[in-house]
């Protein structure tokens, strides 16, 4: 009896093992595996010499998953056949019969599969499959040695079903994957930032690698200055006005615009005063225009065939959204990139025990990476102001304060057009 029990316990466990590396080879991120087949070692070989042939591999955990359910079944069978036939009578009819004849067949089929699928299909697969990749590599050396021990049934095995293959499907039946999907490279970033608690302790390549694979989903009216940030000039004033402009802000290019900023004409570039002009009309250099929703990978690509630096971001009624520059985008791939006459003007604070104290510009992806906030976020905005007006459909009052999910804001400072600064208390982890 107890050899019996034995037996069926290492059952159990060889077909979890099979069964959950199945799960973890396929859920596995295959840049992960690549990455460690190129590490020096016993376990980047061994990686190397499993994956050559992935139809192989998983015919092996196949081919020994089959092998211990038998045996299984045969000792579980056993035992239960001793544990359920009746030394004597219950003096049931029913009973009788069913525990003599096909019931208890079909009650030995019964448990024996409830308890294969609970202990050595489902809880091994979903364990394996969330930690696909680590339990992959732990486990690569033991699977190499079934790898090996069933190397010529499962050579046979393939050379039938890549000849059938071949023959009825035209189709190769092994092949490896040469290329890796986007999906597949976001998940591994994600791996590797998930076991950093600082953004800023990523390699630079990695970060840089995060922002290409988002960038392509980047629409412009997330990378411009906005409307109300635009330092612009009329087109009927002064040189002389212009040229204070410049020396006051520090840029080297300022739009014009003909009465209103939502009749931008064009820009001028610093250098064009050393030509003395007369008016700002004769130095205008034209402008180009793209709608807000356009991405911003298609505006990059236009500025650069244009080659211009600089695009007047318009809204769906043709009026001027904001401005976006090659700088704003190049940023959205490599980061913030300051020069002499930037000046960090947005504030950002952690105050301990859940509250922070930001500048309302700054966006709400940004925020949540950063201090690992859980901000509700929405395609209707992409900074804290926008967050709270969208909610309170209105410019709120000094002082005022606004619940919003699990975050309670306060409105520090605000201004006639815009929210300024505002406070944030993180009510979880008020409760925590």
């Amino acid at each position: 009896m107890n050899t019996t029990i034995l037996i069926i316990i290492i059952s159990l466990v060889f077909s979890a093992f099979f069964s959950g590396m199945e799960i973890a080879y396929v859920s596995s991120n295959k840049i992960f595996i690549e990455i460690q087949k190129k590490q020096k070692g016993l376990i980047g070989k061994v990686l190397d010499r499993l994956t050559r042939k992935p139809s192989k591999l998983i015919t092996t955990f196949l081919l020994g998953n089959n092998i211990v359910l038998v045996i299984y079944g045969i000792y579980m069978g056993e035992l239960l056949m001793n544990l359920l036939t009746p030394t004597q009578s219950f003096d049931n009819t029913f009973i009788d019969y069913w525990l003599s004849g096909n019931g208890l067949i079909f009650t030995q089929t019964l448990i024996s599969t409830l308890i294969i699928l609970v202990t050595a299909e489902f809880l091994p697969k979903v364990f394996f499959q969330i930690y696909a990749n680590p339990l992959l590599k732990f486990f690569a050396l033991p699977t190499y040695f079934f790898y090996l021990l069933f190397n010529a049934i499962t050579t046979f095995i393939m050379w039938i079903s890549d000849s059938i293959l071949k023959l009825f499907f035209k189709t190769e039946g092994d092949e490896v994957q040469e290329a890796f999907s986007k999906i597949e490279l976001g998940n591994f970033i994600n791996e590797q930032m998930e076991t950093v608690e600082n953004e800023q302790d990523l390699d630079s390549e990695v970060l840089i690698f995060k922002n290409a694979l988002e960038f392509s989903e980047i629409k412009t009216r997330e990378v411009m200055i906005p409307r109300t940030e635009i330092i612009a000039m009329e087109n009927t004033q002064s040189v002389k006005d212009l040229q204070s402009k410049f020396i006051e802000t520090g840029l080297s290019k300022i739009l014009i615009y003909k009465e209103s900023i939502d009749n931008i004409v064009g820009y001028v570039h610093s250098f064009e005063l050393f030509k003395k002009p007369d008016t700002i009309n004769s130095i205008l250099l034209p402008v180009t225009y793209v709608p807000e929703t356009m991405f911003a990978k298609d505006v990059l690509s236009l500025l650069m065939k244009k080659r211009k630096s600089i695009a007047v971001v318009i809204d769906e009624y043709g009026g001027t959204s904001g401005m976006a520059t090659l700088e704003d985008i190049v940023e959205e791939l490599f980061g913030e990139i300051e020069d002499e006459h930037d000046s960090t003007l947005l504030i950002e604070k952690n105050l301990g025990k859940g509250f922070y104290q930001f500048s309302a510009r700054l966006e709400i992806d940004y925020l949540n990476e950063t201090y690992r906030l859980n901000l509700p976020r929405s395609e209707n905005y992409e900074t804290l102001a926008g967050l709270v007006m969208y909610y309170t459909e209105e410019i709120p009052e000094e002082g005022g304060e606004i619940k919003i999910e699990d975050y309670l804001f306060k409105i520090l400072e605000v201004s006639s057009t815009k929210i300024e600064l505002l406070e944030i208390e993180d009510l979880k982890h008020e409760e925590s």
